[in-house]
């Protein structure tokens, strides 16, 4: 029947979704009463990936990088509002629990870094890690594949900005010094709520706010550009603590700092709805009402411009906390300035070194 859904999924300990819901490209569904049985022992599976190529560009206006890589595809993290929750469509899985439990694993990055920016047409840019997926989620610990791109980066010197929700950035302080010595390097720590219950519910597998709070610590004594970025804002759920997250991340040495208010696209929208159905029914109205406020009664904007900053009161006044929080501690409302000078073309037998 138009318009019915089924009441949410039981969760799963240790995961932010406990459901797959229909890949939008699939004419046919599959589904089997033995689903809840498979989702209930939803252990993750590592898929290689056979990418050729490892640079993504892009020309949104809405972005501050035109250059990114993303060694893995789907994230393990498991939070329940994040927007890259669809891409996992286009590989024909679903955007629910097969973006926390199948990761796809570009093994061959490292190589195909090197290939790229050895090639005499590239031209020396900011490259983004983490803007779709985090480079630093738990498999990255064993594979090590974000530190073997870091290293290719350092041997060409060319500048790198990572975001990340995760704690384990402070294990390549070493390269990232490297480049930033060079002005090639900057580190956001991304944080939605200093409540361990809520990170929990929300980022169920990404860094505890201490652990996150410590990594800023961390990269600030070693003299790397680091900042606070809080993503996503969720209106009637995280936006009270702006100020508080401001502060702690100011003492921790943060230098700059961003927001992004929540983005819901796709399937995102229901998925979300149900946990807050799950995890807080009685802010449920009030949350939902301000997202359609401020993105033009939909749940959802995906139009240049206005996709990433929302519209209309209610998220006028949460941004001039933030603007005034961010003035108030100090911080800066913008990346860092990276620059490309020292880059160089390495030659091959440095990089000899990658498996």
């Amino acid at each position: 029947m138009k318009g019915f859904r089924p009441d949410p999924l039981p969760q799963i300990k240790g995961r932010g979704i406990a459901e797959n819901p229909p890949n939008r490209f699939e004419a046919v569904q599959r589904q089997s009463e033995s689903d809840l049985w498979e989702a209930s022992d939803a252990k993750t599976q590592y898929i290689d990936d056979v990418s050729k190529t490892i640079i993504t560009t892009n020309k949104s206006p809405d972005l501050p990088f035109s250059a990114s890589i993303n060694v893995y595809r789907g994230c393990e993290h498991g939070c329940v509002y994040c927007y890259a929750r669809p891409t996992h469509e286009y590989l024909g899985y679903s955007a629910g629990l097969d973006f926390e439990n199948k990761i796809i694993v570009k093994r061959n990055a490292p190589q195909l870094l090197s290939a790229e920016l050895s090639h005499p047409r590239w031209q020396a840019k900011v490259l983004m890690m983490s803007g779709v997926t985090d480079a630093y989620q738990p498999i990255e610990r064993r594979l090590k594949l974000t530190r073997a791109c870091l290293e290719v980066l350092s041997a060409f010197r060319n500048p790198v900005a990572i975001i990340t929700k995760n704690s384990a950035v402070i294990r390549d302080i070493d390269l990232l010094s490297q480049l930033a010595a060079h002005q090639a390097a900057s580190v956001f720590i991304s944080i939605t709520t200093l409540d361990d219950k809520l990170h929990q519910k929300l980022e169920p597998r990404a860094a505890r706010p201490e652990k996150r709070l410590a990594a800023l610590e961390a990269l600030s004594a070693a003299g790397i550009p680091c900042g606070l970025m809080i993503a996503p804002v969720i209106p009637g759920l995280n936006d009270h603590e702006i100020p508080e997250i401001l502060h702690a991340a100011k003492l921790a040495g943060a230098h700059f700092a961003a927001m992004v208010p929540l983005r819901l696209p796709f399937s995102v929208a229901d998925l979300f709805e149900d946990w807050l159905t799950i995890h807080v029914p009685n802010k449920k109205t009030k949350v939902m009402n301000h997202i359609r406020e401020m993105r033009g009664g939909k749940r959802n904007d995906a139009n240049f411009g206005t996709r990433m900053q929302a519209e209309g009161t209610y998220i006028a006044q949460v941004q001039d906390l933030f603007i005034l929080s961010c003035r108030k501690m100090g911080l800066l409302q913008e990346m860092p300035h990276l620059s490309c000078a020292a880059f160089r073309f390495s030659h091959p037998q440095q990089l000899s070194l990658f498996p």
